[in-house]
């Protein structure tokens, strides 16, 4: 519990209206998508960046934690309070799209903004915003970035970090400093903007973004291949790609999610498929869309696909990624509980990769439907359980991140380490990596109060 006195000098801050320690604020505020629950001491909702250095700078000076949080939609609980304290929640009031420079491209955001509202706001612009996670219509940007989330258009257009030209920021001690610029090269000093992505909050609270917009593309069209085997679609991937396609997205389901979509969902796909590749192609002339579609479907067959859909509408194209965007809530009909890993791999490394994953379910006796973003190489393993197999779950897991490292991949693609991999970081990292880590943490973070526990630190 904190202290009385610290709630009432939080209160001298931000105002009665913005700080909360009832109990409905602390459970609200326990969870996120991993459903694990740790109650803070308090809610507080910061107004602006000097709001942040004030809380920041007395909560280093009495050492209580801090957590920032956005919508908290994580998978892995990058935003829960593991460790009590505060919570800061970005999401009332700095969540403003503060400038849309459409001569450089650039938008200039708080960290509460909505991914989705951003999309919708430059698109009107004719502006492209392409980091796209499941969750865009809810996760907030500063989220994205603190987890450098990736999303189905990362095929062609990348993740986050791709996106970041710029940010500002406040350290433990409540320094405010600017990390990057907003012009297309910047080698002076170090990376410090590279440091803070993917930081989960560790280092600092992101208090404004500045992002890389596109130009919108003209044109789009949505394809399906289908396969006898996930083993030929695997190998559509890496070839299609070599011989000069270039997809917005090449999402992937296994012969498990198929099964699952037709028994649960009625979609309409063979019940022989063993492997399905959809996605999209874009670009600014009818040419470049007929080019993509032809090589596509030309790799697809000559690597087993006995169909290739094309659709010609944008009811067609709703149809086709129906499958895909229904992948996950279909396949409870293997069990009650699934333990949902984002393992990335080398793209050519996929079918090797997938056949040694179903060996390793196999030893368990685990159903584990895979699905995901073929088209980078980053696969969503879902080990199905009931809630009495957990512990051997957590080892039938453990297998599989140390079969993926092995071959040159990593243990998570896009949902970020949290509290749910810290465990297993040392999988991934040597004592001399870990050790670097935790330096540039305590660098940051001397006495260790952003978001204590997260990354295995």
């Amino acid at each position: 519990m904190i202290d009385k006195k610290h709630l009432n000098a939080f209160t001298a801050m931000v105002g009665s209206e913005n700080i909360y320690d009832d109990k409905a604020h602390m459970i609200a505020y326990s969870y996120d998508a991993t459903r694990t629950r740790f109650e803070p001491d308090a809610v507080i909702f910061p107004r602006h960046e000097q709001d942040v250095s004030d809380i920041l700078k007395y909560c280093n000076e009495h050492q209580i934690v801090i957590t920032a949080r956005g919508a908290g939609s994580g998978f892995t609980g990058g935003a829960l309070p593991a460790n009590g304290g505060i919570i800061l929640a970005m999401e009332k009031h700095m969540n403003k799209i503060l400038e849309i420079d459409t001569q450089n491209m650039v938008a200039v955001v708080q960290p509460g903004v909505v991914n989705m509202d951003l999309q919708k706001h430059v698109e009107e612009l004719g502006l492209f915003y392409p980091p796209d996670p499941a969750s865009e219509e809810y996760s907030t940007l500063g989220g994205n970035v603190s987890e450098n989330a990736g999303g189905m258009r990362a095929a062609k257009y990348g993740i986050t970090k791709d996106y970041v030209m710029a940010l500002r920021a406040v350290r433990a001690n409540g320094d405010v400093i600017q990390a990057g610029k907003r012009t297309i090269k910047d080698v002076a000093g170090y990376n410090t903007a590279g440091i803070l992505i993917a930081s989960e909050g560790t280092l600092a609270v992101l208090t404004e973004l500045t992002l890389k917009l596109i130009p919108k593309p003209k044109y789009k069209k949505t394809y399906m291949g289908i396969f006898p085997s996930v083993d030929n679609a695997m190998n559509a991937v890496f070839k299609s790609l070599a011989a000069g396609a270039n997809p917005v997205a090449m999402e992937f389901l296994d012969k498990l999610v198929i099964q699952a979509l037709i028994e649960k969902l009625g979609v309409d796909l063979p019940k022989e498929a063993g492997g399905v590749l959809v996605g999209d192609v874009d670009g600014n002339v009818p040419e470049e869309i007929a080019f993509q579609l032809k090589t596509l479907e030309e790799s697809f067959r000559a690597n087993g696909a006995t169909e290739f859909r094309i659709a010609q509408n944008d009811e067609e194209a709703k149809e086709l990624w129906y499958a895909r965007r229904n992948a996950s809530q279909s396949i409870t009909i293997f069990g009650n509980k699934k333990l949902n890993e984002d393992i990335s791999v080398p793209r050519a490394k996929l079918p090797e990769a997938l056949n040694a994953i179903y060996a390793i379910a196999d030893k368990y006796g685990f159903t584990v439907p895979c699905f995901g973003h073929a088209g980078d190489g980053n696969i969503h393993v879902n080990v199905m359980i009931d809630i009495s197999q957990l512990d051997e779950g957590h080892k039938c897991i453990e297998e599989i991140f140390q079969l993926v490292v092995d071959m040159g991949g990593t243990l998570s693609g896009e949902h970020g380490i949290g509290t749910a991999k810290a465990p297993f970081m040392d999988i991934a990292f040597n004592d001399a990596e870990m050790q670097l880590f935790r330096d540039i943490k305590k660098a940051f973070d001397p006495n260790n109060i952003l978001n204590p526990g997260k990354m295995g630190l």
